[in-house]
């Protein structure tokens, strides 16, 4: 896919927000540092809140796309489940500015809540929807309750992700991945699941 201007500013511009947050830097900075002239922001974006905006809109086209391209490498609904949380650890870990997430909600409301939408409407059925892939095909466990493990796998990565309780100072993100996904997902599998959920963590 050729990539164009708009499509490079977009993903530069997300960068630049989690890398230093969104409030810290003031239009002038931001246009400095997209390397474009006041009057090349004005053709394309109406304002700082209309380029929030549509960087949340690229960043979710482009989750989209990568999900796309795991479901045509991986063909189990187990190795499908464990790569889309490794990509989203992925990027949440490259959200380095600790004011970025609270930036959102506070000044760009409309931007958080297209977020959160995404993740209502896309990402948790997309959830359930492998896990009722996996009991059909026989890699998970028949009796399992689909909207609590739902629930439970995301509060897991919640937890990974927290600071407090995993301090990237003496964790390594990958290692805790491991020990909290495998075994909780072994036990959700059946054999044929336990095999495959193996292979998966065998190429990490």
């Amino acid at each position: 896919m050729s990539l164009t201007l708009r499509d490079t500013l977009l993903e530069e511009a997300r960068q630049l927000f989690m890398r230093n947050g969104i409030e810290s830097q003031s239009l002038e900075q931001i246009t400095a540092a997209l390397d474009i002239s006041p009057v090349t922001f004005r053709e394309m974006f109406h304002d700082k809140a209309d380029l929030v905006m549509q960087v949340t809109q690229h960043d979710i086209e482009r989750q989209k796309r990568e999900h796309a391209e795991l479901f045509e490498r991986v063909p189990n609904p187990v190795g499908r489940l464990l790569g889309l949380l490794e990509m989203g650890i992925r990027d949440l870990q490259q959200v380095t500015a600790p004011t970025y997430f609270t930036d959102l909600i506070q000044h760009y409301p409309e931007a958080w809540e297209a977020g959160q939408q995404h993740l209502m409407t896309y990402s948790h059925p997309q959830l359930q929807s492998l896990l009722n892939d996996g009991v059909r095909q026989k890699f998970m466990r028949g009796d399992i309750n689909i909207g609590l493990v739902s629930k439970i796998i995301i509060e897991q990565l919640n937890m990974m992700l927290n600071e407090q309780i995993f301090p990237s100072s003496r964790y390594n993100i990958a290692e805790v991945f491991r020990s909290v996904y495998l075994y909780y997902i072994r036990g959700l599998c059946t054999e044929d699941g336990i095999q495959a959920a193996a292979a998966h963590f065998s190429r990490m």
